[in-house]
């Protein structure tokens, strides 16, 4: 192996390499300040993007209400908003809860009321920001609609009251509850007001109230608005109507949280019996029913039946 000499370097050589490095240092450190100010440029840049895009948005938003503000005398009064309704779950339901699924965000029914084109777009987009849990959109959306009509049409008209609906449902997605019931009840006091006591969308509001209401536990609150609700749907859609069966349903499983399952069974049997009629034995609305029936006559101590119901639904879903 070679020996390795060591390397004579003369003053004059020390002194450059010195430089060198002297003006490496002062090249890296301008460097780094270049880089900085990129980075700065950058991250301004970044955060222009997010106005700009926010600003699109808004923009959007606007065109798209106008446009069919310019467009709703050409088109049907008979054009709905679709209304907002929860069903009632039971204790051990394993429902899910998260309100960022598109999927279970807003299970509607129609409120058969006449509603503005421009309420129907505002509904579809505070559906669509709030599915993304982009609440920080839906929510002023919702505010400045409500302001706005309120300056225009005044407190007492349908269109506050279902904007009042509507943030207050969005605001049941955030668990904010006790804000949730008072808009409903503001809502419900329009509705009753401009629409009459017997109204489907008065009926709508009453059945979200009850909903509100069973969520914290306020069984004895909730069941007579449920069943008001349930009275007024059977009065306006006739007794078999998918919605009566839906209301069915809901106060059956009031009386089953608050023990009295006799009368549960009984609803339950009614809205089985209105769901197999109109959708048949194999619809999703029968077999649910079923399973609730089922639970029903298990803490009656009806195992036999309950068993026997089951097994109906085992090979349905």
């Amino acid at each position: 192996m070679a020996e390795i000499k060591p390397l004579h370097l003369t003053e004059e050589n020390k002194q450059d390499i010195i430089k060198q490095v002297c003006r490496l240092c002062e090249e890296n450190t301008a460097l780094q300040e270049e880089l900085t100010v990129i980075q700065e440029k950058l991250e301004a840049s970044d955060h222009k993007v997010k106005q700009l895009e926010k600003e699109k948005e808004n923009l959007e938003t606007k065109y798209s209400v106008e446009t069919c503000n310019s467009n709703s005398t050409e088109q049907h009064t008979s054009e709905q908003l679709v209304e907002c309704s929860l069903d009632l779950l039971q204790e051990d339901d394993n429902h899910n809860t998260n309100v960022h699924s598109q999927q279970r965000f807003f299970q509607e029914v129609n409120p058969e009321f006449e509603i503005s084109v421009r309420l129907r777009v505002l509904h579809n987009l505070v559906i669509k920001y709030a599915s993304q849990g982009r609440y920080e959109v839906a929510i002023p959306l919702c505010k400045e609609t409500l302001d706005n009509l309120e300056k225009t049409t005044g407190h007492d008209h349908p269109d506050v009251a279902t904007m009042l609906n509507i943030l207050a449902l969005v605001y049941r997605d955030q668990n904010k509850n006790i804000e949730a019931a008072s808009l409903l009840k503001d809502a419900l006091a329009i509705r009753e007001k401009t629409l009459g006591e017997h109204h489907p969308a008065v009926a709508a509001t009453l059945n979200n109230l009850a909903v509100l209401y069973a969520k914290r536990g306020k069984y004895k609150d909730a069941e007579p608005m449920c069943r008001r609700a349930l009275y007024i749907r059977e009065k306006i859609l006739g007794a078999d109507h998918p919605d009566v069966a839906k209301q069915l349903s809901n106060l059956a499983l009031l009386c089953q949280n608050q023990g009295a399952f006799e009368e549960g069974e009984k609803y339950y049997l009614r809205a089985l019996e209105i769901y197999k009629k109109r959708f048949g034995p194999n619809d999703a609305s029968v077999v649910k029913t079923v399973k609730n029936l089922a639970s029903c006559l298990l803490k009656q101590n009806k195992r036999v039946d309950a068993e026997n119901l089951y097994k109906q639904t085992m090979n349905k879903v």
